[in-house]
């Protein structure tokens, strides 16, 4: 009885140090992850409207060229009057999906689009975040609406998509298509 008295105490003091270790770990460490997290935002920002900064200045660099506006609680990120950039986020195929997207100022067409988050296959629906996939959209009209095509785009709005990952293509293309038209009708009003 003695015997199982001490482990019980044990364990419980063992519990108990290690909670306070980590919620003191936890206190430390929160205030330098949301930094963090707000720069990969600004710089994520910057280069969604074409600015160019040093990793450095990041902070100095936005607070400089973007006006960052709020209308009918969405979030706008406006670089004098070339480009509106705002985020984007919702369902992938197999998680979510999180991103920047700049449009030019004549409310028509894409300036550029840079990829957050995301959860899909690596080497298929993962490719959303390469280059050569998001270079595609600058230019791009979103008007009536983006389309992921198989092949070769075409068309002003059409978007070559990722072949082996159909899902991912056709839940960025919903994704996109939501939240531009949804944003782009604030902005018009």
């Amino acid at each position: 009885m003695k015997k199982a008295l001490k482990i019980i105490i044990f364990v419980i003091c063992l519990g108990a140090s290690s909670s306070g270790l980590l919620v003191a770990l936890n206190n430390y460490t929160s205030p330098l992850i949301a930094k963090n997290e707000e720069l990969k935002l600004k710089s994520s920002v910057l280069e969604a409207l074409n600015i160019e900064y040093e990793s450095v200045k990041v902070e100095q660099v936005f607070d400089n060229n973007v006006k960052v506006v709020s209308k009918d609680g969405l979030i706008f990120y406006r670089y004098q009057d070339k480009a509106i950039a705002f985020q984007f986020s919702g369902a992938g195929l197999w998680g979510p999906i999180k991103g920047i997207v700049s449009i030019d100022s004549s409310l028509n067409k894409i300036s550029n689009i840079k990829i957050l988050k995301q959860e899909e296959t690596p080497g298929l629906g993962g490719r959303i975040t390469e280059e050569s996939f998001l270079n595609q959209f600058k230019g791009k009209s979103f008007r009536p609406s983006l389309i992921f095509v198989k092949g070769p785009a075409a068309k002003d709005n059409e978007i070559d998509s990722i072949t082996g990952a159909t899902g991912t293509s056709k839940a960025l293309e919903d994704l996109l298509n939501k939240t531009i038209s949804e944003y782009v009708a604030v902005l018009e009003r």
